[in-house]
């Protein structure tokens, strides 16, 4: 393994070395590329794991600084597989916490060094970090480099940990429960549906993901144009390409008019891919093009058509680990999961389950006459594990609302879970 050499400044005819900073924090992200920039590094900038996957994609960093949580990824299990993918890299955490760091890599001193530039902040929190080793403390007690520069903490876990800002208050209509998960859902949604940021939604199924992609288009500056939804499961791999694009007359057998696609049907408005873990590899070639140049090309066309939408994507796979293992396109994953957003299982929240129990009767009962549960009807739910999530308990409720024919209460008797997979 090489040893750490002390910092030094490149001439400037040396090539600059690549740095990733990654953080939520735009304030942290620029105090920390101001210095990596004095000290000749190149700096890219992501502001989550997602994007930071996409940038690292595209210029292999030789470093990275990682903030002390991520908004979009779990940071360990980021770490994890980023050391995995770029062994050469070296990465240094803002809390100095992390087990997935780089071993003392050649830049690990100079990195150190910037974030004590960056930051005038107390020593005892890199005096408590284990991660850090002697000869790193010296790096970071050295006078080499005077703080001079005045600022929050870099080095502390920050107060825009996501649980620390959950409001009640803040819950969209659309979701249902005041866990903290379901709070914490309408807060991303919130903060990321006044963009055109691509979103990818992954939860299991029957969690609520077309609510979420509906949400978003709701909030958003384009909510006065189509929402258009496609779920690229249900539809058969020979006829997807043509839904999606479109085609012209005659393009191939059964064509006997041409057809706008569910892309340019969407312009100007919001694209809903479901299910985009199903969608086949060469399919995934052709969406990609679009979603890095806006242009699509019909079947049996030779003009491509520029259409403006913002796409929201959605999956029950793990299609990050899809992505490494070549079941997935992965530039076209970094494209899409710019900013992810997780539906919980049901069984994260179970403690909103009484509350959708009463809003799915009382959805029932606009047409028909409302019914309510007796105490042994709702132990029965509660014992039930959900593996069908909230869908399931839908199903569930309306399957007993019609076992109850007249009666107004619903018993044990009518909980009836059909064929559900445990």
């Amino acid at each position: 393994m090489m040893q750490a050499s002390p910092v030094q400044i490149l001439p400037g005819h040396a090539r600059a070395r690549t740095a990733l900073v990654t953080s939520a924090d735009p304030g942290f992200r620029q105090r920390v590329s101001e210095v990596l920039t004095g000290l000749r590094w190149r700096v890219r900038e992501a502001d989550g794991g997602a994007r930071a996957w996409a940038e690292a994609d595209i210029v292999a960093p030789e470093a990275m600084i990682v903030d002390s949580w991520l908004p979009d990824l779990d940071r360990e299990e980021f770490l994890r597989d980023f050391r995995i993918a770029f062994p050469a890299s070296d990465v240094v955490t803002a809390d100095g916490s992390s087990s997935h760091a780089s071993p003392r890599g050649p830049h690990r001193q100079e990195l150190l060094l910037a974030l004590r530039k960056a930051d005038e902040t107390d020593t005892a929190a890199w005096n408590n970090a284990t991660e850090l080793s002697e000869q790193d403390r010296s790096v970071w007690h050295s006078p080499q480099m005077p703080r001079s520069v005045t600022s929050s903490s870099l080095l502390q876990p920050r107060t825009s940990e996501p649980n620390s800002r959950l409001n009640p208050g803040e819950r969209l209509p659309e979701l249902i429960g005041g866990a903290g998960c379901m709070l914490e859902l309408s807060r991303r949604i919130r903060l990321v549906a006044p963009r055109s940021t691509p979103v990818l939604i992954e939860g299991p199924t029957g969690s609520g993901k077309e609510l979420v992609a509906k949400a978003l288009h709701r909030l958003s500056s384009r909510n006065r144009k189509p929402f258009v939804a496609i779920n690229c499961a249900a539809i058969p791999e020979a006829l997807l390409e043509a839904e999606l694009f479109g085609h012209t007359r005659g393009a191939f057998t059964g064509a006997v008019q041409g057809r706008t696609g569910r892309i340019e049907a969407a312009d100007g408005g919001t694209l809903f891919l479901d299910e985009i873990g199903e969608m086949p590899l060469a399919l995934q070639s052709k969406l990609l093009r679009f979603v890095e140049s806006g242009e699509l090309q019909r079947i049996g066309d030779n003009e491509t058509v520029k259409v403006d939408v913002r796409i929201l994507a959605a999956t029950h796979q793990p299609l990050s680990i899809h992505a490494q293992s070549g079941q997935f396109r992965a530039d076209l994953y970094y494209r899409l999961a710019v900013f992810l957003i997780r539906t919980p299982a049901l069984s994260d929240h179970s403690e909103d389950l009484p509350v959708l129990v009463d809003y799915f009767l009382e959805k029932m009962g606009r047409e028909q006459p409302a019914k309510r549960i007796d105490a042994g009807a709702q132990a029965k739910l509660k014992a039930h594990p959900w593996p069908g999530n909230v869908r399931e308990l839908e199903h569930v409720l309306e399957r007993a609302a019609i076992l109850a024919g007249d009666a107004p209460i619903v018993t044990a008797d009518e909980i009836d879970f059909g064929m559900t997979m445990h």
